[in-house]
């Protein structure tokens, strides 16, 4: 074989084994509520209170938000969605789904690299969490492996959805066309 082939086919290994290595799973927490972290999990209070405490500030920073308390329902469900603290730009209210669950770092396994985030059911996947930037992470509580392409903090939201935007309803509203009147 020539070594410039040899070569290439070196480098292509290494470049699968970095990508399959940057995607492994990683360790995490995830709880509804403040109890199951310190009951179920055995966390000490003040590290679920901290914790639990971040994720809601998260919350406020990178929710989907909606123009209508109509387009969150689509997406989250009747009564799973509240009013934001900020406002639209006319002063009109923004809505945002409500907060089901928090994921952090496994702190037994030493995982300090997972951000802590709050985590969302949509409608049409009740079944599992998902975080703001609409990613699976796992269908119940305590710890679980989720890929680390997960544990990365959410991007901020700055633009409110009009449409349904999350979970299977969006994707089944993809490619239809909407037409009103005749």
């Amino acid at each position: 074989m020539k070594r410039s082939r040899s070569l290439k086919l070196a480098l292509m290994s290494a470049s699968v084994l970095t990508v399959a290595a940057c995607d492994k799973p990683e360790e995490v927490a995830i709880f509804e509520n403040l109890e199951q972290c310190i009951n179920e999990a055995g966390f000490e209070r003040e590290v679920c209170e901290a914790h639990l405490n971040t994720a809601k500030q998260e919350h406020v920073r990178v929710s989907p938000k909606y123009t209508s308390a109509a387009d969150c329902e689509a997406d989250f469900g009747a009564a799973q969605c509240e009013v934001a603290p900020q406002q639209t730009s006319s002063g009109g209210s923004v809505f945002m789904p409500l907060m089901m669950g928090y994921m952090m770092g496994n702190m037994l396994a030493g995982n300090s690299r997972v951000a802590t985030q709050p985590l969302y059911r949509s409608k049409d996947n009740p079944g599992n969490f998902r975080t703001a930037d609409n990613q699976k992470v796992a269908g119940k509580t305590g710890i679980s492996k989720v890929p680390s392409s997960v544990t990365k903090a959410p991007t901020t939201k700055t633009r409110t959805t009009r449409r349904n935007g999350f979970g299977a309803t969006a994707a089944r509203n993809a490619g239809r066309v909407r037409s009103f009147g005749g």
